[in-house]
């Protein structure tokens, strides 16, 4: 795991969103994702500077996990290492939707 995927995870493992579950590296048909609450049908990735050359492709997959009934947001590994606060927050805020 990337330095901002072990601080997330930190948070999401300890059920501090409101006691929702979450699972690292989730399988999900032909992807991993980073992180998947089942029961939200929500997947959060955590883009690197990698992905600043694959939007085609980060799109593509993005599509294909909508397709299979999920939501997915992503952050930036800047956003979760400068503010992990904020980006709990946010997750948490589509969880209770």
């Amino acid at each position: 795991m990337t330095p901002a995927e072990t601080m997330l995870w930190t948070r999401l493992r300890r059920k501090d969103l409101h006691g929702f579950k979450f699972r690292r590296q989730h399988p999900l048909g032909p992807f991993i994702v980073d992180f998947c609450c089942p029961v939200h049908r929500l997947i959060v990735e955590l883009d690197g500077p990698i992905h600043d050359r694959q939007t085609q492709h980060d799109a593509a997959r993005t599509e294909q996990l909508e397709q299979f009934g999920y939501r997915v947001i992503r952050f930036r590994n800047e956003e979760v290492l400068s503010d992990v606060e904020r980006v709990v927050f946010e997750i948490s805020q589509v969880c209770k939707c």
